[in-house]
């Protein structure tokens, strides 16, 4: 069946050699790394890391229903802080777009995110049939 790359416009448009998301057999979709650049002006959303967390999340979203999957077919992500001192407020915001069955996750501290934003998400996530 091979990979198939997503493309949403309701997502920042990649801006390098990337996919918004892949396909791989019809089963299991990867996204890309999201950060808080709203899709409609392609700007930062400028913030703290609430309301960059909850963009993040709503452009993970708006990839994985371009690729027929949900926020609660994820079944891992993984987070990149810029400071570990955002954890607790960002898991917040996590807790409300995973509010289920939580994913596997992994949170790491990063020394540089891109545009200095606070925060990146990716997530890989089961096709739904």
């Amino acid at each position: 069946m091979g990979n198939q790359k997503v493309f949403t416009d309701k997502a920042p448009k990649p801006i390098g050699p990337y996919s918004q998301g892949i396909i791989v057999d019809g089963r299991f979709v990867y996204t890309a790394g999201q950060v808080a650049i709203d899709p409609a002006t392609n700007q930062v959303v400028e913030g703290d890391i609430k309301v960059q967390t909850r963009q993040v999340l709503k452009n993970i979203e708006a990839v994985l229903r371009a690729a027929n999957a949900s926020m609660e077919s994820v079944v891992k992500t993984t987070v990149f802080l810029k400071d570990f001192n955002d954890f607790a407020a960002m898991n917040e915001v996590y807790a409300e777009f995973f509010s289920g069955s939580a994913p596997a996750r992994s949170t790491v501290e990063v020394g540089r995110l891109p545009r200095d934003m606070k925060v990146e998400i990716e997530a890989v996530a089961v096709i739904e049939k």
